[in-house]
């Protein structure tokens, strides 16, 4: 038997298709990339945007031309759209829980051939526990140790579809780690809905799971998928100075830096209150990598307020800005708001695109000449603690720590030459 996994959207959706890879493998399937060739297939779909429903969607109508496979749906998009998907000829539709359970839902209908619909209110979810071992083909290993978000931005959909926080049980989360590193992977990436809530629904929080993990030697980067900026308390900022296990590379969304937006979208912090803490973690690091979230459109953004966001992401001086056009959820506040055009949107969405670009570029050519340590992935490319991706003019293995001269940078490709392995 043979499985076809696709993946929509953020880090969580990929750990979690992993883990359905793995139980599938676990029983004999084999997996390929292919959907003609696939006996079941399993589409992990995400909602963050009208584009990413839209990608899901099409995706499901190419799965849907194997007539004769097993076609899965979940994530988010089938929990936000459950109704209109079984129209597209789905077998087995759950949403965002439930993903463990996904092995033996396809096995009831391979046997019985009744469609299943399954799903939960995923207000009154615990955790769904679940781990991996392997991951194929990374050096890097993923691991989603918390779920779902409290924060109700005006402008998410998210809350509605992942449902409140809740957290990896601490000593599951620390063994998942341990035994992935005793595996082989020398860094873990913490990632979550929410990734720097973890703990809030228990007694313990980021921090202390950071040092547990940082007891094992064979663990020599820790890397945190995002975190918001309200979630560096003095706790995280003190080991983050002196563990230097954790990667100096930090993603704290600001969306957007104006405080009349800021407030619009229900975040919960003002523009001097972000500045002071970038400010706190450059002071912590002097080679930190700072990228952000960006969302362009927001209903209230003027011509003006959106120059004044491109000067602000200058001054914060952030090396790279994931930028998003602003996309109607239905159900949220900001779905009512009075809505920016789109022609400015697509206009604004690309100039701060080029800034960031030159944002890039400049941070990568501070590094010009000097030696950094890379983490090679494959095809002789690799990243450092800061995650700059480097370029290696020399052949090296997956998973070798390399000192790398950068030699070269090109808009925003960097290149380096080979000093040494690290054994």
């Amino acid at each position: 038997m043979k499985l076809c996994i696709k993946t929509l959207g953020c880090k969580v959706n990929a750990y979690e298709s992993e883990c359905i890879e793995e139980d599938f493998k676990n029983h004999g399937y084999e997996v390929v990339n292919d959907f003609e060739s696939a006996d079941v297939i399993v589409i992990n779909t995400c909602t963050v945007t009208n584009q990413a429903d839209a990608k899901s969607r099409k995706l499901i109508r190419q799965a849907r031309k194997n007539d004769k496979a097993c076609l899965v749906v979940c994530g988010c998009s089938s929990q936000q759209h459950k109704d209109s998907l079984f129209d597209l000829g789905v077998d087995v539709l759950l949403g965002t829980t439930g993903k463990t359970r996904i092995y033996s839902l396809v096995e009831n209908f391979l046997e019985t051939h009744e469609k299943i619909s399954l799903f939960n209110d995923v207000r009154y979810e615990e955790f769904e526990e679940s781990s991996i071992k392997d991951m194929d083909g990374k050096t890097r290993a993923f691991v989603k140790i918390q779920d779902g978000c409290n924060n109700f931005c005006s402008y998410c959909i998210i809350p509605f579809v992942r449902g409140r926080v809740r957290s990896k049980d601490l000593n599951l989360a620390v063994k998942e780690i341990n035994d992935l590193a005793n595996n082989g992977y020398k860094e873990v990436v913490l990632t979550g809905i929410h990734t720097g809530a973890y703990g809030e629904d228990k007694d313990y929080d980021l921090t202390d799971l950071i040092r547990e993990i940082s007891k094992n030697d064979n663990l020599l980067r820790i890397r945190i998928s995002s975190i918001e900026i309200t979630q560096l308390d003095e706790k995280f900022m003190e080991e983050f100075k002196t563990n230097k296990k954790i990667c100096s590379h930090i993603h704290v969304p600001v969306q957007c830096p104006n405080d009349e937006i800021l407030k619009g979208m229900n975040r919960k912090y003002t523009l001097d209150e972000y500045k002071k803490k970038i400010k706190e973690l450059r002071d912590a690091r002097e080679d930190i990598n700072i990228t952000t979230d960006l969302i362009v459109g927001f209903p209230g953004e003027t011509d003006e307020i959106f120059d004044s966001m491109l000067d602000e992401c200058v001054n914060i001086g952030f090396s790279k800005i994931h930028t998003f056009p602003y996309s109607i959820r239905k159900g949220t506040k900001a779905s009512i708001m009075k809505q920016v055009k789109d022609s400015d949107k697509t206009d604004r969405v690309d100039k701060m695109l080029r800034l960031s670009d030159m944002l890039e570029n400049k941070y990568y050519n501070e590094y010009l000449g000097k030696v950094v340590t890379v983490l090679v992935e494959k095809n002789n490319t690799g990243f450092t603690s800061n995650y700059i991706k480097v370029h290696i003019n020399s052949d090296v293995n997956e998973g070798d720590m390399c000192d790398v001269k950068i030699i070269k940078v090109d808009g925003i490709n960097v290149y380096g030459e080979l000093i040494s392995v690290n054994k």
